[in-house]
């Protein structure tokens, strides 16, 4: 039940724009907790390389004086990977696209990271 209900929210997510290509929820352990990703993703390697950059945007903030980390954001030739922190044990992931409007990407991003506590 839990489960379908954040993959309602990332449904819901990757269809409120175009350049959003698929999310997930994960544990800041590294675990999936619930997946909208293409079938072309391996899912347990998008979890593990996303604890690995919060764990590493987290202690950059800290060493870095800059507070709270609230969001990591890689952006390749191919795309952008955007994490925006889901509560105190949890992180939403966002696949876009290279061409991506982030400023919406990163609204609707940061509104469904808003729900998510609210289910787990």
């Amino acid at each position: 039940m839990r489960e379908d209900m954040l993959i309602s929210i990332l449904n819901e997510l990757n269809g409120s724009t175009a350049d959003i290509q698929g999310s997930a929820v994960i544990s800041i352990d590294g675990l999936l907790i619930a997946s909208a990703l293409p079938t072309s993703y391996d899912e347990e390697m998008v979890s593990a390389m996303s604890a690995a950059m919060l764990l590493l945007g987290e202690r950059t903030a800290n060493e870095l004086k800059r507070g709270e980390l609230e969001q990591v954001i890689v952006k390749g030739r191919l795309g952008y990977v955007i994490m925006v922190s889901a509560g105190q044990d949890s992180v939403l992931c966002v696949l876009a696209r290279p061409d991506a409007k982030l400023g919406l990407v990163m609204l609707d991003a940061t509104r469904a990271a808003e729900d998510i506590p609210k289910v787990l």
